[in-house]
């Protein structure tokens, strides 16, 4: 991990995600400042190694963008879900549609941000500033529904193509 993963999601972002989610059960990819805004039941931190351990319930994930453990980090999500252990995620990552690790989600719905978040940063709470591109939420589960009407009830987000569906 690097200095540059540490970005955390802001406020209002998480209480979008409450909305969709009702509550956060995992946030596996945290520490105590970024739960302080999440608010997750239960977090994995660096040290305990959130790719090593089961994850369950709701989860919400903003992951480490460096590129390998983003990858590591999306295929556990996927897997988790496969196999019943989560019953839904949100994952906030960058809007790399031309990255291989954006493959991982391509079958799931994905909402766009307009623009680009102000992340905030670890030590003092504050806005630290905005990435390199926008940013995208994926969301994993079977109510979709709620996910698009969160996600495209204002001008934050937008879902690709959503008069087609």
């Amino acid at each position: 991990m690097n200095k540059n993963d540490e970005w955390f999601t802001p406020k209002w972002v998480i209480d979008k995600v409450y909305k969709v989610l009702g509550s956060i059960d995992l946030d596996p990819a945290s520490n105590v400042e970024a739960n302080k805004i999440v608010g997750a039941s239960n977090i994995y931190t660096i040290e305990d190694n959130g790719l090593e351990k089961e994850w369950r319930g709701r989860v919400y994930m903003n992951p480490p963008y460096s590129a390998k453990l983003l990858k590591q980090f999306l295929n556990k999500a996927v897997e988790e879900y496969t196999c019943g252990n989560i019953s839904e995620c949100l994952i906030l990552t960058n809007s790399g549609t031309d990255t291989l690790w954006n493959k991982i989600l391509r079958e799931y719905i994905q909402a766009y941000t307009q623009g680009r978040i102000s992340f905030i940063c670890g030590e003092t709470l504050k806005e630290k500033g905005k990435g390199s591109r926008g940013q995208c939420m994926t969301y994993i589960g079977k109510n979709a529904n709620k996910f698009i009407q969160e996600f495209s009830s204002d001008e934050t987000f937008w879902i690709p193509n959503l008069g087609l569906i």
